[in-house]
């Protein structure tokens, strides 16, 4: 009896070794098909998108001359800050405007900032955001890992400070240019339920989840909606 115990322990230990393995193995192709999305999609865009990439810096200098790009510190997964790039939209003292401008933030929940005639942005500026080509250089982002195609947007360092710790589950996977609120109206949807869409993401995430994402990012970018 003794023999047959044992035996069966060992069978039952190996069958759940076996799930396990698959499991993981199951885990482990989802996140190389995402990379592969990632980093194919992210260099196949830079390529059919150099010609806007060159036209929006010489439109940037022209309008507002000084650096074309701006770089930010924003907190990607599991609460690692890295540098987050974007073309310039707006003036070079933006940051120090902004703190006199606090009072005015239209965000309903305040987590955020948002002004929807912020006297920050260029004239170039509120064009290139109208049509998300400021986010364009995020790409570069894509390609360094701190960033995905698909994903929650990332914070400022000062919005993690006001998180919650249902916020903070927005920071347990790689942030992304693009997400579920981004192609469901962008900055007219309150920040609550910005994170409830986040999560609802991270509940729910598969490859062909991303590939609807990025397919309706295309009308949402075109339409404009809660851009600015």
């Amino acid at each position: 009896m003794d023999r047959i115990a044992r035996y069966d322990g060992k069978a039952s230990k190996a069958k759940i070794l076996l799930k396990m393995s698959g499991w993981e193995w199951t885990v482990g192709f989802a996140k190389f098909l995402k990379h592969s999305l990632d980093f194919l999609g992210s260099i196949i865009l830079m390529l059919l998108l150099l010609p806007v990439f060159i036209f929006t810096m010489i439109a940037i200098y022209l309008d507002n001359p000084g650096p074309l790009f701006y770089t930010a510190p924003r907190v990607g997964k599991d609460g690692r800050n890295f540098g987050f790039i974007k073309f310039r939209s707006m003036v070079m003292n933006a940051d120090k405007i902004k703190d006199q401008l606090l009072e005015e933030n239209e965000s309903k929940d305040g987590v955020i900032f948002k002004m929807k005639k912020d006297p920050r942005v260029t004239k170039v500026g509120r064009f290139i955001r109208r049509f998300s080509i400021d986010e364009l250089p995020q790409l570069v982002n894509v390609l360094k890992g701190d960033m995905s195609l698909v994903g929650p947007r990332p914070p400022l360092p000062r919005e993690v400070a006001e998180y919650n710790l249902e916020d903070r589950k927005r920071l347990h996977v790689t942030p992304g240019i693009t997400c579920l609120w981004q192609v469901g109206g962008r900055s007219d949807i309150p920040f609550s339920e910005q994170v409830e869409l986040d999560k609802q993401y991270i509940q729910s995430k598969s490859l062909w989840q991303d590939i609807k994402i990025l397919i309706k990012t295309i009308p949402a970018v075109i339409s404009g909606k809660g851009a600015y």
